[in-house]
């Protein structure tokens, strides 16, 4: 690689999605993955353990054992080896999608996609640039066996919920760090042939996606039917201002025994965001200690882990 591709390269680390990452929406018109009475989607868990124990500790008070999936970034803030192990053993006993993390832990080094985030541009180059750097710390720590677990993840799964498909992704319908499963992108008039298509085109009911890292909740009467989008933020971390709960996703045909934040019933099937009120001091005292004062993570996240993200409640649910 010449000087001005590697320029280029790295200019570009963190704001392109890889061509790896797309795929089309018909990808979702297929016979379902696996089928589920309780269907918990966890995205963006970036390394909290006590999130993960929480979340445990949620499925447990289930009367049906719900299956699990992990949509990405179950990786993040944990870069050393025994943090890192750790989450890999509370994610192996379920289904995962590979986000945007996973992807970037396996690929090599050196092809320059940074983080893979896929950051819009209304995104500051400082965070970008932070972004990559922690990225580059998680490589450093991942076994080579890790490294190729995670690759081997898929990008997508359909599950059956009651008479619902529902698609499971990282980002959006197109590409694993798409972010027109965001709120704002979902509130513009102008997604909404966009959102016509995809779903014309995948034949699911509902999509489940994470990535953005905040939540939103919202739904679409649509040429083809009605269209449901729940985004659930951060399982991991505050997804509210004043709030340290963290945020998933639960799509079941019986009602929570957990109280939702917010949510909706359609065609018999309960779709609701669940707070995650894990160990706050217990994560916070060991994000610190990996991540002091000065580094990329403490710069980026310490913030929003002790105040939460200047959001609300009412803008996820779209009222």
């Amino acid at each position: 690689m010449n000087a001005g591709a590697t320029a280029a390269a790295l200019l570009s680390a963190g704001r392109v999605c890889p061509i790896d990452y797309t795929y089309a929406p018909s990808v979702f018109a297929r016979t379902a993955d696996f089928a589920a009475e309780t269907l918990y989607v966890v995205g963006g868990l970036y390394g909290n353990l006590p999130a993960l124990d929480a979340v445990t500790a949620m499925a447990a008070r289930e009367s049906t054992p719900p299956t699990i999936v992990f949509n990405g970034d179950f990786h993040w803030f944990d870069a050393e080896p025994g943090w890192f192990a750790a989450i890999e053993r509370g994610v192996a006993p379920h289904r995962a999608l590979r986000g945007n993390v996973e992807s970037e832990i396996a690929r090599p080094a050196d092809i320059g996609a940074g983080c893979g985030c896929a950051y819009p541009p209304t995104v500051a180059a400082d965070i970008v640039t932070r972004s990559n750097e922690i990225l580059s710390l998680l490589q450093g720590v991942a076994p080579a066996e890790a490294r190729a677990r995670l690759g081997r993840l898929p990008m997508h799964l359909v599950a059956a919920v009651g008479p619902l498909r529902v698609g499971l992704v990282h980002g959006d319908a197109a590409a694993l760090a798409g972010w027109r499963f965001a709120h704002d992108e979902l509130d513009n008039p102008k997604r909404r042939g966009w959102l016509a298509e995809i779903h014309a085109a995948a034949k699911v009911d509902v999509f489940a996606s994470t990535h953005t890292c905040l939540a939103a909740l919202r739904h679409f009467d649509l040429p083809a039917g009605r269209l449901t989008v729940i985004n659930n933020g951060a399982a991991g971390m505050p997804n509210f201002s004043r709030s340290r709960a963290g945020v998933i996703t639960r799509i079941a045909t019986s009602p929570a025994p957990h109280r939702p934040l917010y949510g909706t019933h359609r065609d018999g099937v309960f779709i609701d965001a669940l707070a995650v009120d894990y160990d706050h001091d217990a994560f916070l005292g060991r994000f610190v200690a990996r991540w002091p004062e000065g580094s990329p993570a403490h710069a980026s996240y310490f913030t929003r882990i002790v105040d939460g993200p200047d959001y609300s409640l009412a803008a996820a649910a779209g009222q």
